[in-house]
């Protein structure tokens, strides 16, 4: 079994600042991409950014600049650093990770979610 646990969301006014973790545990034999995706509220789950193993990023050309994914491998761990927030990031932030368990299958797997409130 795989979990991703979530970690970071919160209330924080325009202009500030929020660090999301996200932490892969359980039967994992690697990991490739990790990424982060938002909903807002009445929208579709979009792509906020991705990373892979060796630090191949992309991101959605909506949030250049004021976010940063970053990844620490041994502790399978991602994070987004999300500075000058806005308002419009106001949504559920979810963890992504694409990687192949111990019995060697692939399967995508999924946070459960945390909240990012922007105020303005």
């Amino acid at each position: 079994q795989v979990q991703l646990v979530e970690s970071g969301g919160g209330l924080v006014q325009a202009g500030g600042s929020l660090r999301l973790s996200c932490a892969a545990s359980g039967s994992i034999f690697s990991i490739n991409a990790m990424g982060w995706y938002r909903q807002a509220p009445g929208k579709q789950r979009e792509l906020v950014a991705t990373i892979t193993s060796g630090g191949s990023t992309n991101y959605a050309d909506s949030v250049k600049g004021p976010l940063t994914i970053s990844r620490d491998n041994a502790e399978n761990t991602v994070y987004l650093q999300m500075n000058s927030l806005k308002p419009e990031d106001t949504a559920v932030y979810y963890c992504n990770a694409d990687l192949v368990d111990s019995a060697r299958d692939e399967a995508s797997y999924w946070g459960q979610g945390t909240q990012v409130t922007v105020s303005s």
